[in-house]
């Protein structure tokens, strides 16, 4: 019997955002890399639409930068020119920002007053636009924490805007799987993959965090030797007043735990790849562990490598951007394994199909 057809308007629409989020994922890291992000001091979501577009609008803008303490602390007697390279990459940032929600909010009025939206996909999409204001409202607040006494964001509102991120593109992923895979009857020999497809996509999170966690912290510009840091496995210095307070905030701790987590990370992979191996799941699935296999080998490599060249812009945004692909690759498998009663939207499929073919008018199948 013949899949049943779905709205590919729809799943287009919600790809254009993940693959525009992610776009705003990697320019927030040229952003982050280039120090950035301290550039533009207000908060203007209408009028800060525009670029300053004369002379005196350039030297309006600059003047209240230098009453921060970015440029007090870090960028005295920076020119204009100076300036106008770091002000760019933020206004393109919060540029694509408006963009994403023009994307998202156009399309998705259209497709409500046109009853194309079935109740759990309605519901999904006012999710993601939720998460949408949420991951703006915390950029700002980021962005705050930096215009205080020391010109550095806090590494907590960082790591909280990044998981925003994730977390949209996430859900816009789950949603797509959810319209466009058939349910079938889940195997009964794969709980092991599972528990391990859950076991994979939580320690891909936790290393992420600390990810961000040293890009706060700036800790990648500090031990740029691997495996050992400096010739020791962990600093002695800091062994004599280690506390719990050192592994959310102590940038050499927290690199140590982000260089070793990786490993985990990546035994968990290999463990998850060797367990599917000869399982009873389907080609798709099988597909999708050996490329986050292959991911996660890249991703190591790709560690390593931004750690002892001491972070180039580059590499440094090519490691964030294989971590983004690395987690839709865990939660694309978490979806494919897990068992079929247990999948949003699939009680709510049937209408869907319903409701998203209308005008489509496929021809009866047998």
């Amino acid at each position: 019997m013949k899949k049943a057809p779905y709205n590919k308007a729809i799943v287009y629409w919600l790809l254009s955002g993940a693959l525009l989020i992610t776009g705003m994922v990697v320019i927030g890291g040229i952003t982050r890399l280039t120090r950035s992000g301290l550039s533009i001091v207000e908060w203007n979501v209408i009028s800060g639409t525009l670029p300053p577009l004369s002379q005196a609008a350039w030297l309006e803008a600059f003047e209240k930068y230098k009453l921060f303490p970015e440029y007090q602390k870090l960028n005295f007697g920076m020119t204009l020119d100076g300036f106008k390279k770091i002000f760019w990459w933020e206004y393109l940032h919060r540029l694509l920002g408006r963009i994403i929600g023009f994307v998202f909010i156009l399309p998705f009025l259209h497709f409500l007053l046109t009853k194309q939206l079935s109740g759990w996909l309605f519901r999904r999409l006012l999710f993601i636009l939720l998460l949408g204001l949420s991951q703006g409202l915390m950029g700002w607040i980021m962005v705050k924490s930096g215009l205080v006494d020391m010109p550095h964001v806090s590494h907590y509102r960082l790591a909280a805007h990044f998981i925003l991120a994730l977390l949209l593109i996430g859900t816009i992923v789950w949603t797509v799987a959810d319209i466009t895979t058939a349910p079938r009857q889940q195997k009964a020999t794969t709980p092991i993959l599972t528990r391990l497809s859950r076991l994979v996509l939580t320690l891909i999170l936790v290393q992420i965090v600390y990810g961000a966690f040293v890009a706060g912290l700036k800790a990648g510009f500090s031990y740029n030797t691997y495996p050992l840091m400096e010739g020791e496995f962990f600093p002695a210095y800091l062994k004599s007043y280690f506390t719990w307070q050192h592994v959310l905030e102590d940038g050499v701790v927290v690199q140590f735990i982000h260089r070793w987590v990786a490993a985990l990370v990546l035994a968990g992979v290999v463990w998850f790849w060797y367990s599917s191996r000869n399982a009873a799941v389907g080609t798709t699935t099988k597909n999708t562990i050996v490329l986050l296999l292959v991911t996660a080998l890249v991703q190591l490599v790709l560690g390593i490598a931004t750690l002892l060249l001491a972070v180039p812009v580059t590499l440094g945004v090519l490691h964030q951007l294989v971590a983004v692909a690395m987690f839709v690759l865990a939660l694309l498998a978490v979806h494919q394994l897990q068992p079929l009663h247990s999948r949003a939207g699939n009680s709510g499929r049937g209408n869907y199909q319903r409701v998203a073919t209308r005008g489509l008018h496929p021809k009866p199948t047998v």
